[in-house]
């Protein structure tokens, strides 16, 4: 009996061992989101064909065919009526004036510790779809990234999972849904580490790999184990023609940069349309449909249209003509606020561009040339690499849909010349850009991240010598020389901070007993110090102890009312600044 009693603790010791093992925990997670975030993307799908069956009569990738046999004034209703619907449910059904990105998850990740809100999600790919299925020159990637990084998140937030842990789940969603997209696992895996997690470390990156690989198995049961596009049979690349390469992908980055300031440009004159937000949608849908009148190749994902300059199918005055009209028509549709990504409609721009550009190219060069077809898969990854900022994980899209090892270094010199001139001019990917507009900028890295990721009250010490203004003289001698930090803090009836009080406030009364009963702490106090709000991040903490030069500053409720809750040492800051770097760096290097 007494031995069978020592086996079975043993195997509990063991069990418990094992349930406490986080990479474990994360492992099973791993498969649960990577299979919701694999079944999400059918759904996704299969909504934007549905949408578009019922605007356009046909549910095919290749709408432009189906579009191109419509009368001119449905092609100018189908987006206007759906973007006048995407603005009514981004006004009364999602309640903001903007769809959610993937630069949102990416601010989620750096700055809310991996939390996302899973109703907000969903509401968003509905906005997403309809955008889509209505003609939106946008991309359904960014919408499967941010519903693959709601399902990861909101299960970190039911579980109760540390910060670490949570992004790690955003990003198994994120892999998942990038994976079931494209049919490309392992680039849904570094996707997610390159632009998601910012880090390749062991801990995060198997999860992330599970997750990848469980949505591509869910994807492949629904879809069929079918590449995003087939690249036909070709002779091989020539080193010869690198420069032509790194020329296509200076072009690349030109175009990039037109789209994003292209969007800045489409947000600033869709604000100065009258009347309420709800109706910019529809105004963008108006110019987009106007352009499809003359080139219907612009309208929806344009997969159809990116297969068939992949074939060698268009004309090069087409594929010219649908370079610049998916390139209008993509700032048109997210500057004015339609829901969806960038990356579908950056692979056309891209594929566009190198078929103008390869067949340019193999008319002047023939014998040179391997073909316009590859500069058409060129020109995709080095537009899409420049504006996602995600050069390894283009460059690996492209390698799983070409199995192409000569391709794939061709499309590496211009992703790399892309990448770089895009970065040095703008400084930004669209997705950094998009976050810095709205004032968060996330260039400085993740260690900047940190400090906004904490808050003063997870620092601050509420044990803070107090006084009130009406306490006189004697008993601010008592008190003052075991206050901690040499410092009380004067406090009114309503718990309202009037001001300080430290030994050198009271230098001038130190000796004098003669006033003791004629002056009082409000009298001596030093007025209007510099406080802190108790909601504020550590990152502008660090600024007002920069500034101010003092080592204890006040936490108050908020600048305006100055009710006071206790304060902050410099020191505490740098604690916690240090246990949160080591936490990451750790979290990067298991």
């Amino acid at each position: 009996m007494a031995s069978e009693r020592i086996t079975i603790s043993r195997v509990l010791m063991r069990a418990r061992r094992v349930l406490r093992n986080d990479q474990l925990i994360l492992a099973v997670l791993a498969v649960f989101v990577g299979a919701c975030s694999g079944g999400a993307i059918i759904v996704f799908r299969e909504g934007i064909s549905q949408v578009q069956s019922v605007f356009y009569g046909t549910g095919s990738e290749r709408l432009y065919e189906h579009v191109a046999t419509l009368p001119w004034w449905w092609v100018l209703l189908a987006p206007t009526v759906g973007g006048l619907l995407v603005g009514l449910l981004f006004q009364y059904f999602l309640r903001r004036k903007r769809a959610s990105t993937v630069a949102d998850v990416i601010a989620a990740t750096a700055l809310r510790s991996g939390r996302m809100s899973l109703r907000r999600g969903l509401k968003t790919a509905i906005i997403d779809c309809l955008s889509i299925g209505v003609g939106a020159s946008v991309g359904r990637e960014g919408p499967a990234v941010h519903l693959g990084a709601s399902l990861g998140g909101y299960l970190a937030k039911v579980l109760h999972l540390t910060r670490s842990l949570s992004r790690t789940l955003m990003g198994c969603g994120v892999a998942a849904a990038v994976a079931a997209s494209f049919n490309a696992p392992i680039a849904g895996a570094l996707f997610a580490n390159e632009v998601i997690i910012g880090h390749y470390g062991l801990s995060a990156f198997a999860p992330i790999v599970i997750s990848s690989v469980v949505g591509t198995m869910v994807s492949h049961a629904y879809f069929g184990d079918f590449p995003a596009f087939i690249i036909t049979q070709h002779v091989g690349v020539s080193f010869v023609e690198m420069p032509a390469f790194a020329i296509l992908g200076l072009l690349a980055a030109f175009s990039a940069i037109g789209v994003m300031y292209g969007v800045t440009a489409a947000g600033k004159v869709s604000a100065k349309v009258p009347g309420p937000v709800w109706l910019r949608p529809g105004v963008g849908g108006f110019l987009v449909g106007g352009i499809a009148i003359f080139i219907p190749h612009v309208l929806g994902l344009g997969y159809g249209v990116t297969d068939d300059a992949l074939k060698e199918a268009l004309p090069w005055a087409i594929l010219l003509a649908a370079f610049i009209g998916k390139l209008v028509a993509t700032t048109i549709s997210i500057g004015f606020g339609f829901g969806g990504g960038i990356f579908s409609a950056a692979l056309c721009i891209g594929a566009m561009l190198g078929g103008v550009y390869g067949v340019a190219v193999t008319n002047v060069f023939h014998g040179l040339s391997s073909g316009a077809d590859i500069y058409t898969v060129v020109g995709m990854g080095a537009v899409a690499a420049a504006i996602l900022g995600a050069p390894i994980s283009t460059t690996l899209i492209i390698f799983e849909m070409t199995s192409d090892y000569g391709l794939t270094v061709a499309v590496m010199v211009a992703v790399v010349i892309s990448s770089i001139v895009t970065k040095q001019i703008t400084g930004h990917s669209f997705f950094t850009w998009q976050l810095a507009r709205r004032g968060l900028d996330l260039r400085s890295g993740f260690e900047s991240a940190l400090l906004r990721d904490l808050r003063v009250r997870d620092v601050m010490v509420i044990e803070c010598a107090r006084i009130g203004p009406e306490v006189r003289l004697p008993e601010i001698r008592k008190l003052l020389p075991g206050a901690p930090g040499g410092e009380i803090f004067v406090v009114d009836d309503d718990d309202a901070l009037v001001g300080t009080i430290t030994l050198s406030d009271l230098a001038g009364f130190a000796f004098d007993e003669d006033v003791d009963d004629l002056v009082t702490a409000s009298d001596v106090a030093r007025l209007h110090p510099h406080v802190i709000a108790i909601t504020d991040d550590l990152e502008h903490a660090m600024e007002v102890f920069s500034n101010c030069g003092e080592q204890r500053i006040a936490v108050v409720d908020s600048i305006d009312s100055l009710i006071f809750h206790g304060c902050v040492h410099e020191r505490d800051v740098f604690a916690a600044y240090n246990r949160a770097l080591v936490e990451n760096r750790r979290e990067e290097h298991e």
